[in-house]
């Protein structure tokens, strides 16, 4: 029996790192989007006086800045990441680990990424996304599940390389942007940044996006993303190693025997 698109992928979203999980989402509910080890959730913040927010916009200013001039250098990021899932309803958390390899295409003006994330434990799972296409292969159950990304290619290119490399001037093309503060996650100064998407049909998916990130590198320490359900992801990055060579063995499945391949339409 043929399955759709929606049995496919929403319970596979549900166990992927929060990057790849939104894009399945992505592809799903928005076809032709437009452009537009400690883990700490969100609090709110009390109003700030008018020192506060002129401080608060050049630091903000000055942090954009900065992602710019770093973008143009960054090639690659891997490391190891712990990813946890919360529902509100139930009030549940599942937690998962693995590792990420994150590369931008040599000499490629468009930009275009290479990502793959391995998770481990007791559902080990490869996610690979390559050349336009997401491939998910389920170990226990011996299954992929790949979908082509099609006509949408530069924005989820553009959306995974949210704090990889990506500059600030493409923040603020996608998203309000506010600057929280600093904090210290790991032993590294991060900026704690506030993103709300400008798209309409992104925000009904995700409407806030935290992210922790190191400025004068330009990657991520952690990010974490809010449902309109009040469900959350978080996704914290440690052992980062920027711009080393990745084997393109990392960007291919290993799968055994003959695994079943759906193609969801």
């Amino acid at each position: 029996m043929k399955m759709s698109m929606k049995q496919t992928l929403f319970p596979i979203r549900k166990s992927l790192p929060p990057a790849v999980a939104i894009l399945s989402l992505i592809l799903l509910a928005t076809p032709g989007f437009p452009k537009s080890k400690k883990l700490q959730t969100s609090d709110a913040k009390p109003d700030q006086t008018s020192a506060e927010q002129s401080t608060t916009v050049n630091d903000l200013d000055a942090i954009l800045a900065k992602m710019n001039q770093t973008a143009a250098s960054f090639k690659t990021a891997q490391g190891d990441f712990q990813f946890v899932i919360y529902q509100k309803l139930g009030d549940e958390k599942d937690t998962q680990n693995g590792h990420i390899f994150f590369r931008r295409k040599a000499n490629d003006k468009a930009k275009e990424v290479d990502a793959a994330f391995e998770i481990t434990g007791k559902d080990p799972t490869q996610v690979v996304y390559k050349d336009g296409k997401l491939q998910v292969y389920k170990q226990n159950i011996n299954q992929i599940t790949e979908r082509e990304v099609g006509k949408n290619k530069a924005d989820v290119d553009a959306f995974l390389s949210l704090g990889f490399g990506a500059r600030g001037d493409d923040l603020k093309r996608d998203y309000d942007v506010k600057f929280i503060g600093w904090e210290t996650l790991d032993g590294v100064k991060t900026a704690k940044l506030d993103l709300t998407p400008k798209n309409e049909k992104m925000r009904q998916t995700y409407n806030k996006i935290l992210l922790w990130i190191d400025p004068e590198k330009d990657i991520l320490v952690q990010q974490q993303f809010f449902e309109p359900s009040q469900d959350y992801r978080i996704a914290h990055y440690t052992n980062m190693k920027l711009n080393q060579k990745i084997s393109d063995s990392s960007f291919k499945l290993r799968t055994t025997g003959k695994p079943t391949v759906l193609r969801p339409q």
